[in-house]
């Protein structure tokens, strides 16, 4: 059985890491390198940044922080945000990351996803998917945003899945907007839905409070990997603290750190 992995999220803003709520309201987390090393020491298995302003402006800003923070780490890093063509994808991929996750630019550019994968191969283009439960004509609707989640598509998520693994996508980030920030778990029912649907790794994102979050979607939600930011920036939970209870439940993880007490105060 593969292990599950688990991964902390960098929200890159001009070269500082910042968290914030449902995609708003940033709280400053410290720098790119200094959150890299520290999930490095503390057992993290990837490591996931993106720029959440990026514009070709600050496109040498956000290779200088990748280049920074490969030189510090040797887990696989994930890069995003900005990503629009070929030659974008190809510049992050050179620049020090193992992955390229592509948003907002697979929506407008509807095949630049396959265009990726045949040129850079599966295994790194990674479809990153802003997910959002809204009403229309009173019936739920799970509908697809782009923009760091301020402009809705009218793509159901659902058929965007689907499409996404059919053009050659190794995996998809499943980031549920209602739940970003709120540390009152992951969406476990569009989780499920996603993991269900497709044949390639479904990583949540978006809702993580402790490690029982985590446990619920690995298994609940039946995902192959948890991401997180808020819990593990401002100090609730380390790594190690989440994979050891992980692990005391019963989830496969990669275990090869020095294992600290989750703190019950």
């Amino acid at each position: 059985m593969l292990a599950k992995r688990i991964i902390p999220c960098l929200d890159v803003d001009k070269g500082r890491v910042v968290k914030g709520i449902k995609f708003f309201d940033h709280r400053d987390a410290g720098s790119v390198e200094e959150c890299a090393r520290r999930y490095e020491q503390q057992g993290a298995d990837e490591l996931v940044f993106y720029d959440i302003t990026a514009s070709h402006e600050n496109r040498d800003l956000t290779v200088n922080v990748l280049s920074k923070a490969s030189e510090q780490v040797f887990m696989p890093l994930t890069v995003g945000g900005g990503i629009r063509t070929i030659d974008d994808v190809r510049l992050m991929l050179s620049s020090g990351a193992d992955k390229v996750s592509i948003n907002t630019a697979a929506v407008l550019d509807q095949n630049l996803i396959k265009r990726s994968a045949l040129r850079f191969g599966s295994q790194c283009i990674v479809l990153a998917i802003d997910a959002n439960r809204v009403m229309k004509d009173g019936i739920e609707k799970w509908e697809v945003f782009i923009n760091g989640g301020r402009k809705p598509t009218g793509i159901d998520v659902m058929n965007w899945v689907r499409k996404g693994r059919a053009d050659g996508a190794g995996e998809i980030v499943l980031n549920v907007m209602n739940a970003d920030g709120t540390k009152k778990g992951y969406d476990l029912e569009m989780t499920a839905a996603v993991s269900e649907e497709v044949d390639i790794p479904v990583v949540a994102s978006g809702g993580a409070g402790d490690p029982e979050d985590m446990y619920q979607v690995l298994t609940r939600g039946k995902a192959e990997a948890a991401l997180a930011a808020s819990i593990f920036h401002f100090g609730q939970y380390s790594i190690q603290q989440t994979k050891q209870y992980l692990h005391n439940k019963g989830i496969v993880v990669r275990l090869d750190y020095q294992v600290q007490p989750i703190s019950r105060n």
